[in-house]
């Protein structure tokens, strides 16, 4: 692996456990055993850093998100193979990162924003729309505003004052979520679906 992504990779596993403002480029460079003049050959600053492994982390998980689409045989195993891919992203993910990132690094923040404003959203009503299409979904559901709170609450284990990371397990309130949308939107076709993907290998 290039020294540029090994310290993407290092910096994000950092990022997401203790926050963005908690680590310095010293840490990363030490973890790492790497001296800071080769961490600023790669980047210009924090700030750069955050932003680059800001985009190469979502750039992963719309690349899974998109192959998970393509890989599932209906709409229901796709939003558990994205719960799949989740249960590894979120995993000691503190969820002051994401209000560090909202705090202290605005332009990491906006393409965070546009991420969940466009792809995420786009994805939950294609789901909802193939669903439909696949009887696994009511056809009376209102996609317009499905697609938005899906989408928004996708981003509830992201607020401390709300799930409390001590308290918390993110990929359980994730998984709980998504489970509860999943029953209120499907038909008894999906119902069954549902049980049959729960009695396999996704997150408990």
């Amino acid at each position: 692996m290039e020294v540029q992504e090994r310290i993407l990779d290092t910096a994000f596993n950092l990022f997401r456990q203790y926050g963005t403002r908690s680590i310095t480029m010293d840490e990363i460079a030490q973890k790492m055993g790497i001296s800071k003049k080769t961490l600023y050959a790669h980047f210009a600053d924090k700030s750069d850093l955050v932003v680059n492994v800001m985009s190469r982390h979502l750039k992963l998980m719309e690349e899974q998100c998109l192959a998970g689409k393509e890989q599932s045989k209906d709409a229901i195993e796709e939003l558990f193979l994205v719960m799949k891919m989740l249960d590894d992203k979120l995993r000691n993910m503190n969820p002051v990162a994401m209000m560090d990132l909202q705090k202290f690094h605005a332009k990491a923040y906006q393409i965070f924003e546009q991420h969940k404003d466009v792809f995420m959203l786009q994805m939950v009503r294609q789901n909802l729309e193939r669903g439909i299409r696949e009887e696994l979904y009511r056809p009376d559901l209102d996609l317009e505003i499905l697609s938005r709170f899906r989408t928004a609450s996708a981003m509830f284990c992201f607020q401390p004052d709300m799930f409390a990371m001590s308290g918390f397990d993110m990929t359980r309130v994730q998984r709980v979520l998504l489970e509860n949308f999943l029953f209120g939107v499907v038909t008894l076709k999906g119902y069954k679906q549902i049980e049959e993907y729960k009695s396999k290998d996704y997150p408990k």
